[in-house]
């Protein structure tokens, strides 16, 4: 059967979505794709993520085997240098000459590079590819002021990547005389040119460069008022010229400042000739987004496999998060009275701009702006494109409803069934609530069923709602999210800081969540953050609820306690010796825990380096008696005492304690070892309980005391050392991967579809094909332990904060007051 053959030219995130389009609609064509450069299609949306941790595999579209599985003929790094249009044929550099019977042009653009003298100078840059992200990644390394040429979209990306490469000044330069023209307003302008500066950026407006200054590198930049800026490095983003050299020597219709030119079938002047994305001209307009490049490409799809479908312009609408804050546009943004009636709302104090443009008959919003805060977004977008009637009162929409009662979900639902939900992939209301009654109840399950949600990524909160709503009008469960400021479940957001190797709970914000954060939310981030990276706690200062912050637990009367750790309650009589002596020296109250340990109470807040110190110097560690983290590896004496005792209980729960110790997880964690079934450590009452039998271990897991005690559960019987360990580091770190905040392990098992049989199966089996992973990450973790209290001792800039007057740090809090108690002292309160 003759199979037509189709050529295109370009491997960007059009072209390729062109590939992925046709083949929703037939196999029945042969294609081959030419790529300018060495890799396959990236994600060139997300590009700035590249300086956040993720890699070029990260930000890949697909895989090589992708092509190959779907009978695609790849050419990377060979680009097309001619098109011969009388015998139909494309000739590429590396000496390749196709016949084609359609050919795509998906060519793209190329960063828009001022004539300016100097312009050649090493310590230039453009930002457009992964390439040219990593030359200005290396060069950045040694420079401490870097400007950006360009205030539009993709200058403010740049400047947030050189922020985010460290360089200590970063300069924007616009020639326009405010920030993004072409998306916000005078005022929306300088309410972000505002925030940019609180933020440290220094913003240069009517500012035209006139040269480059060095030698060989650059040096300064000169502008045409006679002012000049030394800088050590420049990235110019002023924006983009369409890719049509090619189709000019072709002799295709292009247009005066570029751009080949297109019909609404994507057809070129020469009808077996489509062009796609940033390198098509439709009526006079180039479309810098992707969302129009992924419509047009399913416009020529659709039109080759012989579906009636074409391209008549498309909505411009954006919603960004720049350097943190929001900005977004919608519908007619621009229009201005008396051709419509305007709304604004302006908190210069929190730095929000809200307009909406509204008909002047009231009924019908038409367009507007939101700098700070873009919540709403989505569903103002939806009001314009859907032409839903107002409420009475269109304020509403950008101050909230003011005490009427909305149920969650109810904007969403209302909408219309053809709702464009997901312009990226055109993907419609219907179609999510469809897969969503078939059984897709996560945006990672919408994704791969719609692919709504996998371009930009601005309609996920939408598409979340929708699920919400659609579940919740079914009678279903709706999961339970972080708390209002972030929308994801503890497992989703410790698989997405992971991902992007986000480390501070400012940037966790920043990328995945809204608002300033809470109580919730804080401590339910820094345990992900530790339990990925075991990053120095007490170094995230914004996050940390006052034991962490203090690595103490607080007390009444507002002294701290201090509980060194004694691994299996092991502990020689010097350094017996030494608790006792400290606690003397600072009148501590001491007592010994359920979990063989000292606890020492009553220490004020600034003794409590000091005290941590001479520990410190003793031999002592954290006992994490603070954190959500292991506490305890109870043992009994075992065969080196008992009579009774088959194994050596004690030496294994100090092995166990070491290696667990620090790992921070949802809840606190607990463990035993017994050296007999007489079970003395009361290993059978903690997270994971070990006791020992003639032919080994048995591992028990999900057990708790507490208010509401739970027996654990047998996982494994008669295991040896090795095994026993491998067994915990996977059900640990199934666990913290896995479990909501503040949810014990007993609780996490409850809750588990599949219960112990499941846990079996993922631990032992390795049902889900991660147990290798799970080994990894927790070997990882055991690595990079370090005492939390000699990074404070050691750190003069935290050590400061263990003060109660800042003024006078030697001063105690003359509050706190003690009372005598059985020989010792105890705070009063």
């Amino acid at each position: 059967m003759f199979q037509p053959t189709i050529v295109v030219v370009g491997n960007g995130m059009v072209g390729y979505k062109f590939c992925e389009k046709l083949l929703t609609r037939s196999s029945h064509f042969n294609v081959i794709v030419f790529g300018e450069e060495p890799r396959i299609a990236y994600d060139r949306v997300h590009l700035s993520e590249y300086f956040s941790g993720k890699t070029a595999s990260d930000l890949s579209l697909s895989t090589t085997s992708w092509y190959t599985d779907n009978n695609i003929e790849l050419h990377l790094n060979d680009p097309v240098q001619e098109i011969n249009r009388s015998e139909k044929t494309i000739h590429s550099l590396k000496g390749l000459t196709i016949k084609y019977d359609y050919l795509v042009l998906a060519t793209g653009s190329s960063a828009f590079v001022p004539d300016i003298p100097g312009v050649e100078k090493e310590g230039v840059f453009v930002y457009r590819s992964i390439d040219d992200l990593e030359l200005i990644k290396t060069y950045a390394t040694n420079a401490k002021v870097g400007a950006v040429m360009g205030g539009g979209l993709l200058g403010l990306e740049a400047a947030k990547a050189l922020i985010d490469l460290g360089v200590e000044e970063t300069h924007v330069i616009e020639f326009a005389p405010r920030l993004m023209p072409r998306q916000i307003d005078s005022t929306g302008s300088g309410m972000l040119l505002s925030k940019l500066k609180n933020l440290g950026l220094n913003i240069h407006l009517n500012k035209n460069t006139a040269a480059f200054v060095g030698d060989h590198k650059i040096e300064a930049l000169k502008f045409n008022d006679d002012t000049s800026l030394p800088i050590d490095m420049m990235v110019i983003s002023a924006g983009i010229r369409p890719r049509d050299e090619l189709a000019k020597l072709a002799g295709l219709h292009t247009g005066t400042r570029g751009g080949i030119i297109v019909n609404e079938k994507m057809q070129t002047s020469d009808e077996h000739i489509f062009a796609i994305g940033e390198c098509a001209l439709y009526e006079g307009m180039i479309y810098g987004l992707v969302a129009p490049g992924y419509e047009m490409a399913d416009v020529v799809a659709s039109y080759l496999t012989g579906h009636e479908k074409g391209f008549y312009g498309y909505d411009m609408s954006t919603k960004l998060k720049l350097i943190g804050v929001d900005v977004a546009s919608f519908g007619d943004a621009f229009i201005t009275e008396p051709d419509c009636r305007t709304i604004i709302f302006e908190d210069t104090h929190k730095g929000i701009y809200k307009r909406i443009n509204i008909s002047n008959n009231g009924k019908y919003l038409l367009g507007g702006i939101l700098i700070g805060d873009a919540d709403t977004y989505n569903m103002l977008l939806q009001t314009v494109n859907n032409k839903i009637t107002l409420p009475p009162n269109p304020e509403d929409l950008i101050l909230g409803s003011r005490g009427t009662e909305d149920s969650e979900g109810t904007g969403v639902i209302s909408l219309p069934d053809d709702a464009l939900i997901c312009s990226c992939e055109a993907v419609s209301k219907s179609a999510i609530c469809s897969a969503v009654n078939d059984g897709a109840c996560s945006i990672d399950d919408i994704k791969k069923c719609t692919k709504a949600g996998t371009g930009c990524g601005g309609c996920v909160p939408l598409v979340k709602d929708l699920i919400a709503g659609t579940m919740k009008k079914n009678g279903q469960y709706v999961k339970n999210v972080i708390c209002e400021h972030f929308e994801y479940s503890r497992q989703e957001l410790f698989d997405l800081v992971k991902i992007n190797k986000v480390k501070t709970y400012d940037l966790v914000l920043d990328h995945f969540g809204k608002g300033d954060g809470c109580e919730i939310c804080k401590p339910a981030v820094a345990s992900i953050l530790s339990s990925l990276w075991n990053d120095v706690i007490v170094k995230q200062d914004t996050i940390q609820d006052s034991n962490d912050r203090y690595l103490a637990n607080i007390q009444k009367g507002g002294t701290y306690s201090v509980v060194p750790r004694i691994p299996g309650g092991e502990i020689t009589p010097d350094k017996l010796i030494i608790i006792g002596q400290v606690a003397k020296k600072y009148g501590l109250y001491t007592k010994i825990t359920g979990g063989q340990r000292i606890d020492m109470f009553g220490a004020h807040l600034n003794d409590l380096p000091e005290i941590w110190k001479e520990l410190i110097d003793a031999g002592f560690e954290s006992g994490h008696a603070y954190g959500k983290a292991l506490r305890t590896v109870k043992s009994c004496v075992g065969s080196t005492w008992c009579r009774f005792g088959l194994h050596d209980s004690v030496s294994f729960a100090i092995e166990i304690e070491e290696r667990y110790k620090g790992i921070r997880a949802p809840h606190k964690i607990k463990g035993g070892v017994s050296g007999c079934i007489r079970e003395c450590a009361e290993a059978q009452s903690k997270d994971f309980g070990i006791i020992a039998t003639e032919k080994g271990w048995n591992l028990y897991v999900c057990g708790n005391g507490g208010s509401k005690p739970q027996h654990a559960q047998l996982l494994a019987t008669d295991i040896d050392s090795t095994t026993c360990i491998k067994y915990i580091d996977r059900f640990l770190m199934f666990y913290i991967k896995t479990a909501d905040p503040l949810t014990r392990t007993a609780t996490w098992l409850n809750k588990m579809e599949g219960g112990m049989s499941y846990l079996k199966n993922v631990v032992i089996n390795d049902s889900l094909g991660i147990a290798e992973k799970l080994d990894e990450e927790m070997q990882q973790l055991v690595n990079t332990y370090h005492c939390e209290w000699k990074e404070v001792i050691e750190s003069p800039n935290v050590r400061k904060r263990f003060a109660h007057f800042i003024n006078a740090p030697e001063e105690k809090d003359p509050s706190i007051k003690f009372e005598a108690m059985r020989e010792q002292v105890k705070a009063q309160w």
